[in-house]
């Protein structure tokens, strides 16, 4: 890419922590990239005249137009200087606001409302249109409030399926990317129950195959070493404590065999190998996954390597001091809680299987910090830093996001 590589940058909750996040961090974007922001003008005037502010802003009248994106109000946002008798423009990006009809008064900050969750997601809609048209190379989201997003009407459990819906792809994964440690996850926002009950080593088995071949794209590495979580304590104790590990053994079977009968058909030319060399789909209960191969390969390449069930009481410390490349986690805080601990500010979150580069911090709105100025803009910047890497590089490879 010769040019600027451009993002987009859509607000999250406006009553949250995200205006304050990208006042402040907007000079430091620009440094690195185009910018445009996508979110409710409001939000940011709620900050108007609160103690702590670490910068001023305006806002400039203009008549700019963005591909994929009609029914929104344009702006200048600049970021001034405090403290200068003549303040000093740190930052300047356009911003387009979805909601323009949303007043400081129908907001309260700190508290998620029907309108916050509204301007949220139509923030988002449109922000993901605008990538999708070619008016941006990667999206950044800043962090919304389901339960905000559930009052204002919106029937979607989060940023990962709603973009996976409003672009039509037909399989997505929530990864977490950082130094010591990557993670997909097979599931994401539903109950442990659920998730429980509809564990099948099919699905688990898209999903190694799924994550191997996205993180092998992304790294340039194909001999990944994945771990797949057990579900019960001790990896069930060879059914002691569940049977739901029969299943994750066949998926891991599943998955090895799925790239080895491609690594052989790639070297003995074997009938279903594409002359090419790129692709091959894969069959035998994986629904036509498509698993990636560089043009021209001749030869079988290093493929991946699949581990497990392991207790996920151990697995990700053994991760994380270098003993697998990637941990596919069952559940939601099975991944979530280990990849927070160890890596609070680097770790950013990925979705894979977009069609679209699409980055986020791995936090939440922090409504009890809103307003105050005291939120960590390290991890936001992480994310739009990994972003804009993917975009400049073609995903290739993939860097330590907090580097």
């Amino acid at each position: 890419m010769s040019r600027r590589p451009h993002i987009v940058v859509s607000l999250g909750d406006p009553c949250g922590i995200g205006p304050e996040l990208l006042l402040s961090s907007l000079p430091n974007l620009l440094d690195w990239a185009e910018v445009t922001v996508v979110g409710s003008k409001a939000g940011v005037d709620l900050l108007e005249g609160l103690p702590g502010a670490r910068v001023a802003w305006r806002w400039v009248e203009t008549q700019a137009k963005v591909l994929g994106v009609t029914q929104a109000k344009a702006q200048t946002l600049q970021v001034l200087s405090l403290g200068d008798a003549s303040p000093r423009v740190l930052a300047e990006a356009l911003w387009l606001d979805p909601t323009p009809e949303l007043r400081v008064d129908q907001l309260r900050l700190g508290e998620g409302s029907a309108a916050s969750g509204r301007a949220t997601v139509e923030a988002i809609r449109a922000a993901a249109l605008m990538t999708m048209a070619g008016s941006a190379d990667a999206l950044v989201t800043l962090p919304m409030a389901k339960s905000a997003a559930h009052m204002a009407g919106y029937d979607i459990p989060g940023h990962t399926e709603f973009l996976r819906d409003l672009s039509g792809s037909a399989i997505t994964r929530m990864a977490f990317v950082s130094p010591q440690l990557n993670v997909v996850l097979h599931t994401v926002h539903q109950s442990l129950r659920s998730v429980v009950e509809s564990i099948t080593a099919d699905g688990v088995a898209e999903t190694l195959i799924f994550a191997a071949d996205r993180f092998s794209q992304l790294t340039g590495k194909t001999d990944l070493r994945v771990a797949l979580c057990a579900l019960n304590p001790h990896g069930g104790e060879q059914g002691a404590f569940g049977e739901e590990e029969r299943l994750l053994e066949e998926a891991i079977m599943q998955a090895g065999a799925a790239f080895l009968s491609f690594s052989e058909s790639a070297a003995t030319g074997a009938p279903g190998t594409r002359p090419d060399g790129h692709r091959q789909r894969l069959s035998g209960g994986q629904r036509g996954l498509e698993v990636f191969s560089p043009a021209g390969a001749k030869e079988a390449r290093p493929t991946p390597l699949f581990f497990g069930p392991l207790p996920s009481d151990s697995v990700f410390l053994r991760a994380s001091q270098g003993e697998f490349d990637l941990v596919v986690a069952l559940y939601h805080d099975q991944g979530l809680i280990p990849i927070k601990l160890l890596e609070p500010t680097r770790a950013v979150n990925l979705t894979l299987g977009l069609p679209f580069i699409r980055t986020s911090p791995d936090h939440g709105t922090a409504f009890d910090k809103a307003g105050k100025w005291v939120a960590d803009s390290r991890n936001f910047l992480a994310a739009a830093a990994l972003a804009i890497h993917l975009a400049s590089q073609s995903g290739l490879p993939l860097p330590s996001p907090g580097a």
